[in-house]
């Protein structure tokens, strides 16, 4: 692992560690982490060494979504193709993660905001620490939502409190998640990375063919997930266009409330 490396990536006794390193960004999802999470992921999915897959983050956010100063740089150099990340970046990892034959688990801390939470709801088993915060956060910036949410969030919450999630942007705190069973488990925060390697270990140690049957019957009871990925693309292309997202990013980035132009 270089120390150009956002991505971190070890194995251990089967239980495959990675780990989003670009803590001073709050592990921010600009191109190199998520080109290098991609690869990871691959990587996991074809070692048959792997019996379980530990997903982390350094720092004290797991994941606060897409990189907006990168986003912005796009808007103004190519803003036909501001959101062809979407395509070429999120639903190719959302796919390959919802592909690992083997538990995923992830370790939550912090803020899990955006793509940060599409990644999350994409794992198997999340333990979260006690301080985590949630939210969707797409309608702050005049997007509908990616990363799967409109597939993941509706298949745990149901769609009414998906929907208000999704388009109010509240944020909910790990006790809610807890409570409404987005995660399995909370704990101190302290004691995170501790409780998540723990648990990685066990489902290491334990009958893989049985849990590869588990995650194929629950595949196969909530599938739905690339028609999912096919319609979040197409609405990103079209409001990645439209002038209220580039003035919501901008009054995001002024820290003001925007101002929108109506249908």
């Amino acid at each position: 692992m270089s120390t150009d490396d956002v991505i971190g990536l070890s194995v251990d006794a089967g239980l495959a560690t990675i780990t989003l390193r670009r803590a001073g960004a709050s592990n921010a999802l600009d191109r190199a982490v998520k080109e290098q999470l991609l690869a990871a992921v691959e990587k996991v999915a074809a070692d048959d060494s792997v019996r379980a897959l530990l997903l982390a983050a350094e720092g004290k956010n797991f994941c606060v979504g897409q990189d907006l100063a990168e986003h912005v740089a796009g808007l103004e150099a190519d803003p036909a193709h501001a959101m062809d990340t979407v395509a070429e970046h999120y639903n190719p990892l959302l796919a390959a993660l919802a592909g690992v034959r083997v538990p995923v688990i992830v370790a939550i801390n912090g803020a899990c905001v955006g793509a940060g939470l599409g990644i999350a709801l994409a794992g198997d088993i999340r333990i979260a620490g006690e301080g985590a915060k949630f939210a969707t956060a797409f309608t702050g910036i005049a997007l509908a939502g990616d990363s799967g949410l409109s597939h993941t969030l509706v298949e745990a919450l149901g769609p009414s409190r998906a929907t208000g999630l999704m388009m109010l942007g509240d944020r909910f705190t790990a006790a809610q998640a807890l409570d409404w069973g987005l995660v399995h488990r909370v704990v101190p925060d302290a004691e995170l990375g501790e409780a998540a390697a723990a648990l990685g270990r066990q489902l290491a140690d334990g009958p893989t063919a049985a849990y590869a049957q588990v995650k194929g019957l629950v595949s196969a009871a909530s599938a739905g997930l690339s028609d999912a990925l096919e319609r979040e693309r197409v609405a990103a292309e079209e409001l990645g266009q439209s002038r209220d997202h580039r003035a919501a990013v901008d009054a995001f980035l002024a820290k003001r409330t925007p101002t929108f132009e109506g249908r």
